[in-house]
């Protein structure tokens, strides 16, 4: 099995699965993210980690309500475990980096916080709240910040009710080119 057809098969079982509290499965937030990168001239890697930065949950295989249970599943770490040895550290970088961007984004955004869903504010508590100061900083000298911070804010977009976008097919070819 290639891993354009390991991606489709994942999301072909587990992706039609409620996306934690949202309106949305995970299925149709992967695509939209997806969607909204493309749309905004990402390049291909960014589009590739927009359309897998939550491959985790369908890994970890945790139920849907973790969250109501106090869990972190920490999705962010499962899923950039399983596309580094896939593809390449632009692709993986900015999963594993994309709930630390929303906790960056807390601190130093205050209109960004006010923002957030219901569901991803109970999912920030579980990973640690608002960055401080100092982990903001910190976290700015990341050479993967600048595509973390676009693909929060494309996975923050990614979560409308019926949203007509491509399906997974579009996608295959870009993640051939993107593999290692």
């Amino acid at each position: 099995m290639t891993v354009s057809d390991e991606v489709v098969d994942l999301f072909q079982r587990r992706g039609r699965e409620a996306y934690f509290g949202e309106s949305v499965s995970i299925l149709e937030h992967s695509l939209q993210a997806a969607w909204f990168a493309r749309e905004s001239g990402a390049q291909p890697h960014l589009v590739v980690a927009a359309l897998l930065h939550d491959v985790g949950h369908l890994l970890h295989g945790l139920p849907e309500d973790i969250a109501q249970h106090a869990i972190d599943g920490r999705h962010e770490v499962v899923g950039e475990a399983w596309l580094r040895s896939r593809f390449g550290p632009e692709v993986s970088e900015p999963v594993r980096l994309h709930v630390d961007a929303k906790r960056y984004l807390c601190s130093v955004e205050p209109a960004y916080l006010a923002e957030l869903s219901p569901s991803s504010l109970h999912s920030l508590k579980l990973q640690g709240g608002p960055f401080t100061a100092d982990q903001a900083r910190d976290f700015e000298r990341n050479p993967h910040f600048e595509d973390a911070v676009a693909l929060r804010r494309w996975d923050d977009a990614a979560k409308v009710k019926n949203l007509a976008v491509p399906d997974i097919s579009e996608y295959v070819t870009l993640l051939r080119a993107r593999l290692r």
